[in-house]
């Protein structure tokens, strides 16, 4: 990875354990983890707009976190990526993930950080 690309990150989410505190409340954070790749980066670079998300390049892995809930254009994503990417291979790349995912159509996939929020999409 280019160091150009690992500076583009706003900031490192990753902490050391001595720095990290454990307490008895309710994140609403989701997000995603994804191997490096072109569809990886075009992801990444589709959510790295967005001022409520936070982007983490790391050597051979690219993260999203982000409060409440991360939505996914595939449309958008395509755009961006320069040929079409469907809901199956986003998931595909997105495999390793935190919060609940939904597919809502073959265009928009959503991850949830807050459990009530989902249900609407599952009831």
């Amino acid at each position: 990875m280019s160091t150009v690309a690992r500076d583009a990150t706003r900031q490192n989410i990753f902490k050391s354990m001595d720095a990290i505190k454990f307490e008895q409340t309710i994140s609403h954070q989701c997000g995603i983890t994804m191997n490096d790749s072109v569809e990886a980066r075009a992801i990444a670079e589709y959510k790295d707009e967005d001022p409520n998300v936070t982007v983490t390049y790391q050597p051979a892995l690219i993260r999203i976190d982000g409060e409440g809930q991360l939505v996914f254009s595939m449309s958008e994503i395509s755009e961006v990526l320069g040929r079409e990417l469907t809901a199956e291979n986003f998931e595909v790349n997105t495999s390793t993930h935190y919060g609940r995912m939904v597919r809502v159509d073959d265009d928009t996939v959503i991850l949830f950080g807050d459990m009530e929020a989902m249900r609407e999409y599952i009831e």
